[in-house]
């Protein structure tokens, strides 16, 4: 992670001090909970909680002596709380505060997550009504198919984002669990009513069975989910850079004032933002298969997974983070040109309406194989005729052609270029996405 593609709010939760307040609450909690049932004295869970703080310095400089974080940071503690500190961490061991720790900071992350979608979700609606029926012309291969209108475009983009949300809710309530079962999981030296105690206070669910460590399922669905989220931000930005090209230039990122696109070329206007945004996906993407690594551990536990977690938690989610709200302004602020995709809807004349002649070809009685030559015969002779193609050129070659005519009316054939039917289940497909 680096702070040019971090937002504080998420950056916060991966900070060292935020890491070891939670620790600190762990232990804390699991001490009320201990004390509750009488195997430690109430009064050192007071104490413990009243006096435990730490620094971060100390507790660096003992580790690089101990060569352990959880005892680096248990000793530190000590050193305020005196002799009540020997009842903290009874029968715990080091997972269940990592691992339990790691989850809050999942699903505090999460919800940031879900909020940049939700930011994303607002942009699109707002956008996809804005030009619910602009007509722009629809490409396969990149090259244009059939009409539909921008507001289709952004309504897709919106209904992606929606099951990305969805995504991320599951992901968050797979990863928010608690473990506080002691060495290989067994709960032999800690009473689950711990666990089941120190959940609560964390806004957790209970670990069913732990090996030691939380299964690592869960944290693979997690990163796997942003992976998704992730390449549903790439589609969109890689979808406004297409359409930012100088050759089509339907649509383009906002150019600030004052803001300048070349080193060499004072004319230039590049989408670096979604460019950035592609990038930041593949990142993004990055931490999935370490993710779905970690999954196969050592018999109970081992700690392989340890320092891909330590890299991949911070820097997957502070990326996905940061290209959620960047993405977000790129929606709100996008410049959209109407005009163009008027021209460019008109730039082959006519052509991306073959389908509808060949529809009515084969309702006219014509088989599907000779309604398709027929049309493909006049379309290609469009295709090859120089710019600027007049907007009927197929209509009236398809009108001048007496094979064509022998089962088309000039009526019906005219109708088939009726430019006003790419709106017609508009409402229709609204009425799903957006109900």
């Amino acid at each position: 992670m680096i702070p040019r593609y971090a937002r504080p709010e998420m950056v916060a939760i991966w900070e060292p001090e935020t890491r070891f307040q939670i620790w600190l609450d762990i232990e804390a909690f699991a001490m009320e909970a201990m004390a509750a049932l009488g195997t430690i004295p109430a009064e050192a869970a007071r104490v413990y909680r009243e006096k435990g703080r730490f620094e971060v310095d100390r507790i660096d400089a003992i580790e690089r002596e101990v060569k352990h974080d959880v005892i680096a940071f248990l000793t530190n503690v000590a050193e305020h709380v005196g002799p009540d500190a020997r009842f903290a961490h009874q029968g715990m061991t080091s997972s269940d505060v990592l691992d339990t720790c790691l989850a809050v900071q999942l699903t505090r992350a999460a919800d940031l997550l879900i909020g940049g979608v939700d930011r994303v979700l607002a942009a699109l609606k707002k956008r996809a009504v804005e030009y619910k029926t602009t007509p722009t012309i629809g490409r396969s291969h990149g090259i244009h198919a059939e009409p539909t209108t921008f507001g289709l475009k952004l309504a897709g983009h919106y209904a992606e984002f929606a099951r990305n949300r969805a995504r991320l809710v599951a992901a968050r309530a797979e990863i928010a669990t608690c473990a506080i079962s002691g060495p290989v999981g067994t709960f032999a030296t800690v009473d689950p009513r711990v666990e089941a105690y120190v959940a609560e206070k964390l806004g957790l669910a209970v670990e069913p069975i732990s090996t030691q460590v939380i299964p690592r399922d869960r944290h693979a669905a997690f990163f796997a989910a942003l992976g998704v989220v992730a390449s549903g931000v790439e589609r969109l930005a890689t979808e406004i850079r297409h359409l930012q090209r100088t050759e089509v230039l339907e649509a383009e990122e906002y150019f600030e004032p004052g803001q300048k696109g070349s080193s060499a070329m004072p004319h230039k206007r590049n989408p670096v933002l979604t460019e950035n945004l592609c990038g930041l996906a593949r990142l993004v993407r990055s931490a999935v298969t370490p993710a779905m690594e970690n999954v196969a551990l050592w018999h109970e536990r081992d700690i392989s997974h340890s320092s891909v977690e330590r890299g991949i938690g911070p820097d997957a989610t502070i990326h996905l983070d940061f290209a959620l709200h960047r993405l977000a302004g790129v929606v709100e602020k996008l410049v959209v040109y109407p005009e163009q995709m008027a021209r460019n809807l008109a730039l082959l004349g006519g052509l991306h309406n073959s389908q509808r002649v060949l529809l009515a070809l084969t309702q006219a009685g014509a088989s599907r194989e000779d309604a398709y030559r027929l049309v493909q015969r006049n379309a290609m002779e469009v295709w090859r005729s120089p710019p600027p193609r007049a907007a009927d050129a197929l209509v009236s070659r398809l009108l001048s052609d007496a094979d064509v005519r022998g089962f088309l009316s000039a009526e019906t054939i005219t109708s088939c270029f009726d430019e006003g039917f790419h709106t017609r289940q508009v409402d229709a497909i609204f009425a799903r996405v957006f109900g």
